[in-house]
């Protein structure tokens, strides 16, 4: 979340109503006419989320080095808005002709392909090509990216993630455990841990998406890698006994009080210091983590006790503990209409230096090449870039073939769902009708 994203920072879509709403304006006020302003922008002007730091921290160093000129002939602007409000937000501008030059893409896929179908965004692959800077963009992160936009490269990565457990290894030593090999170990390091009056797992239920997270992780090593495209596909529906039964586990670690207490009202940043502080023994994330845990004013129990693993597998299972979710964060997007030389500038030197920027002032990983030597800043992020490498094949998230509808109605459902409020056959049935719908 930040990716995403993850969403960072990977607060996700919370506006049924607002959000349709816009989805109709959008259809309304663009649709097909290549809309936008033709006047030369006069600034770089950025909407990123509130909640991710590292983009604009990263583009605010390029502005002041590496980007100077750039920033000198068209100068960085940034304005933020909170996560669960940017699809509203991008939806309201396309509509008003007004999109920014640069832009945090819409929180699922499917916002960003209709601006593009709407004439609204660049062309990035064209872009990079004239500009002699697409080998800049890693073959991986250009992969993920497609899969996730109907084959075209629609976003440019800022970020690029894999997904597992960030775990204590202080906490773990302490208490006799090993790293989790299959689920059933995972649940009873849990239960270890919850009976010795450690909260085994820090989650964010207001955000939804963290926990929905590990729904897909447990249909992946049971189902395959294919689970959810058969979902998208239709061959297969969440209401079908094996898809209801990763709900179940889900909703089974929620019950047993794995959480913690009142998971429903934790945000993303507090559940990210639950865990840095020392206070939940895991938790789930991607890698856009390591700029927490990079920070030792946010990292109270210190990057050498921070480990890394894989979700482990369900014995049995189809899939392999080898296979990582893998995302590009909120992905960064340009309006196609102030996409002119100046913007050509910086989205050059971005593409040259961002990569080793953020891993460097922000100990981020990008799906941009590094072009300059940087040490990693601790033993996970060399953990985690190492597994990046050797990973032989990403999936997705849960929601990532998912419509707008279907993302909101699985993310705001996803607290009820491990509070025992809500069944997991009333889940996943829940989201499904959402998915019939779209």
């Amino acid at each position: 979340m930040p990716s995403a994203l993850p969403r960072t920072r990977r607060t996700r879509l919370s506006l049924v109503t607002a959000g349709t709403a816009s989805l109709a304006l959008l259809a309304t006020a663009c649709g097909g006419s290549g809309g936008g302003t033709s006047a030369a922008p006069k600034d770089f002007s950025y909407l990123s989320v509130t909640e991710n730091t590292t983009v604009k921290g990263t583009l605010t160093t390029l502005s002041k080095g590496a980007c100077t000129s750039a920033n000198k002939a068209l100068p960085l602007k940034v304005e933020t808005v909170p996560q669960a409000s940017l699809d509203q937000k991008l939806q309201l501008l396309a509509g008003q002709n007004a999109l920014p030059v640069q832009f945090a893409a819409g929180n699922a896929p499917t916002l960003t392909q209709q601006l593009a179908k709407s004439g609204k965004v660049a062309e990035l692959e064209a872009k990079l090509k004239e500009l002699g800077v697409l080998d800049q963009l890693e073959p991986a992160a250009v992969s993920t990216i497609k899969a996730l936009y109907g084959g075209k490269l629609e976003v440019l990565p800022y970020e690029y993630n894999i997904e597992g457990i960030f775990y204590n290894k202080k906490i773990f030593t302490d208490n006799g455990l090993k790293e989790p090999q299959t689920w059933d170990e995972l649940v009873a390091a849990a239960a270890k841990l919850e009976a010795k009056g450690i909260q085994p797992f820090s989650a964010s239920g207001q955000q939804g998406w963290p926990l929905t997270r590990l729904i897909s992780g447990y249909l992946y090593r049971s189902l395959g890698p294919n689970a959810l495209q058969k979902i998208a596909d239709g061959t297969a529906k969440l209401t079908d006994a094996p898809y209801v039964k990763a709900a179940e586990e889900i909703a089974s670690l929620g019950k047993k009080g794995y959480f913690g207490k009142g998971v429903g009202a934790i945000d993303y940043d507090t559940a990210m210091n639950q865990f840095l502080t020392g206070k939940a023994a895991m938790f789930y994330m991607g890698s856009w983590a390591l700029a927490n845990i990079a920070d030792a004013k946010q990292d109270k129990i210190g990057a050498k006790n921070v480990g890394f693993m894989p979700l482990p597998a369900v014995t049995g299972g189809k899939g392999s503990i080898d296979q990582y979710p893998s995302n590009v964060g909120l992905g960064i997007t340009l309006a196609a209409e102030s996409f002119d030389s100046k913007t050509g500038d910086w989205v050059s030197c971005i593409a040259k230096n961002y990569g080793s920027t953020a891993l460097k002032e922000h100990g981020s990983i990008s799906g941009f090449k590094v072009n300059s030597p940087v040490l990693d800043p601790n033993e996970v992020t060399t953990q985690v870039r190492r597994t990046i490498t050797h990973s032989s094949q990403n999936v997705l998230w849960f929601e990532a073939l998912f419509p707008t509808k279907a993302t909101t109605v699985s993310q705001t459902n996803a607290a009820s769902l491990v509070s025992g409020s809500m069944s997991p056959k009333q889940f996943m049935q829940t989201v499904q009708d959402a998915l019939d719908t779209q």
